[in-house]
């Protein structure tokens, strides 16, 4: 398991992951535009932190990422952790993210925080990595009529 910090040179090498696991695993609909543009949205922020994943020679996983100052404390913001589903169920998602909140602890974070979808694959697997629900935020959502 190779770990590299994730440059915008190298979202090319994970755009054909990203689609194919959103689109085939999550019934999503992102095309190689869609996904470049979401992906260069987060790579360039100010104080991003993400991460690429290779196994021998394959991309298989990545993290993207950023830092976000408050008044007395810096946070990470986990934007996305996606690993090819053809190597899921074998510990490197958690392996992964342990690696990421080494990093991001020495660079100075005092948590991170995520939104995820609420489904019991996504709740177990924050779960056994150690993350909890918040009790003083909840997501509120608004959407407009097209």
């Amino acid at each position: 398991m190779i770990i590299k910090e994730m440059k915008v040179e190298d979202i090319d090498y994970i755009l054909n992951l990203y689609i194919d696991y959103y689109n085939n695993i999550e019934g999503a609909n992102w095309t190689r535009q869609t996904a470049y543009k979401r992906i260069h949205q987060v790579i360039t922020m100010d104080s991003s932190y993400s991460l690429l994943l290779k196994d021998n020679y394959k991309y298989i996983g990545f993290i993207i990422g950023y830092f976000k100052q408050y008044d007395d404390i810096i946070g990470y913001t986990l934007e996305e952790i996606v690993i090819d589903y053809t190597f899921q169920n074998r510990g490197l998602g958690s392996r992964f993210l342990d690696q990421l909140e080494k990093k991001v602890k020495e660079l100075g974070a005092s948590c991170i925080e995520l939104k995820s979808v609420n489904d019991p694959m996504h709740n177990h697997f924050y779960k056994v990595n150690g993350y909890l629900d918040s009790d003083s935020f909840i997501e509120k959502v608004k959407w407009f009529s097209l």
